[in-house]
């Protein structure tokens, strides 16, 4: 067998570069190292097409009870009535959703893209936007709130017959219960992309979409730590609204509509070895030391955001309830843009991630602000001592982008305190 050394350095190099620096995009998170061993074990080799119990292939009962026990766990962490942990993103699992509850030329409701929203909410790039007929809301231009009173009208004049909430960069909780009114109202379903602060609401610190919303959706791999991968749930009974042959309170027919968007709608055989770490993930997250761990995620970004107020940086929204903050760069440099801003830190070893803000003047690949998120860095032991030193070298560095020297220091700095946060203790 070929010793593959090539790709083997590269990995070693991202150990490297992981270890030395400040993860701080929000969508980020370090796995343990018995969710990364379910990843890398022999189940990557099993093909399992089908469900638990009725699968197309044989030699499927280790991988069945394996999958069972990631749908039974997520199931208890969640309080859901039902499950599907096969999807292999969010936006397979928004797809998946989609396709099962829709039709080609449906009309969808999102949130805004370049308001915090997500490419499978509607997007014209996106699937969900060339097979939908996609309607927006955003957030309140002096505030950074959502605007829930342009998301009711437009639901009133566009009656979707899906309205999605949930975002990728914005930092305040949801009214669930308003947009379910407005969508009984008008006669839609609600699908909840909670792929963000899925771990946060999980244990709850935030507000439980599973109560108001038809469908839920996930990754796994953010606040929730785990593998990177889709899951999809579903709190209790309803009525489906526009027209899906489905009986009144039939949770078991809604389900296998959704299941087999899932396969073979959108999919083949599910990844068990992901599938494996995803149970490994739900596990670490039904401890009680997992709901520490999101009260100090909370904790830090709030301290963070706090800290960057004060360093005359203005956050959207004026703060933040979850793991992150989208921060207009404009109230500190109006010349210093976001692409600045990444190219900057990421001299540093502090990586981050260029972001538009609510109704941005500047190109997607240039913008004005940047989001930062804490989920990773609470993942190696990171407290508010350490989210203040990370506002103060952030600041420094955005402060002599041209000055080589001192962020030579700064990236000196980010190292040294790196190596007393290991990442897997």
């Amino acid at each position: 067998m070929v010793n593959d050394k090539a790709i083997f350095v590269l990995i070693d190099s991202e150990l490297t570069r992981q270890t030395n620096g400040f993860e701080l995009i929000a969508s980020e998170n370090y796995a343990s190292d018995q969710v990364m061993r379910a990843m890398g074990s022999i189940l990557t080799n099993k093909y399992a097409e089908g469900l638990p119990g009725k699968r197309y292939y044989g030699g499927c009962e280790v991988v069945d009870q394996i999958e069972q026990l990631a749908i039974d766990r997520l199931k208890a962490l969640f309080g859901a009535e039902w499950a599907n942990v096969q999807p292999h993103s969010g936006a397979q699992a928004n797809a998946a959703v989609m396709l099962g509850v829709l039709n080609s030329g449906d009309s969808i409701l999102g949130f805004d893209l370049s308001h915090g929203g997500h490419l499978t909410h509607g997007s014209p790039v996106n699937f969900s936007g060339k097979l939908y007929k996609p309607h927006f809301y955003g957030v309140k231009q002096d505030t950074g709130l959502i605007d829930y009173e342009t998301l009711e009208e437009t639901a009133r004049s566009k009656r979707p017959k899906l309205i999605i909430c949930g975002a990728s960069s914005y930092s305040r909780d949801w009214n669930y219960e308003r947009i379910r009114r407005v969508a009984d109202e008008v006669g839609a379903l609600v699908l909840a992309d909670i792929s963000h602060p899925s771990g946060l609401i999980a244990k709850g610190l935030l507000n439980d979409p599973l109560k108001h919303c038809h469908i839920v959706t996930s990754t796994t791999h953010k606040t929730l730590r785990g593998p990177r991968g889709g899951i999809i749930m579903m709190g209790e009974d309803f009525e489906n609204p526009f027209g899906i042959k489905t009986p009144k309170g039939d949770l078991k027919k809604m389900s296998a509509l959704l299941d087999g968007a899932v396969f073979p709608g959108t999919q083949g055989g599910p990844l068990e070895h992901i599938i494996a770490a995803k149970a490994v993930a739900f596990g670490e997250a039904l401890s009680p030391e997992f709901k520490d761990y999101g009260k100090q995620v909370i904790t830090n970004a709030q301290v963070l955001a706090n800290e960057m107020t004060d360093r005359g940086y203005s956050i959207i929204s004026g703060g933040t309830d979850n793991h992150l903050m989208l921060i207009d760069l404009r109230s500190k440099n109006a010349h210093l843009t976001g692409k600045l801003a990444e190219e900057t830190l990421g001299k540093c070893h502090i990586t981050i991630n260029k972001n538009t803000v609510p109704f941005e003047e500047r190109s997607p690949f240039v913008t004005s602000g940047i989001r930062l998120g804490t989920p990773a860095l609470t993942t190696r032991g990171f407290k508010e001592n350490e989210m203040q030193i990370v506002a103060d070298l952030i600041d420094r560095a955005l402060t002599n982008t041209e000055n080589n020297s001192i962020l030579k220091e700064i990236r000196n700095d980010v190292k040294s305190l790196s190596e007393g946060y290991p990442l897997h203790a």
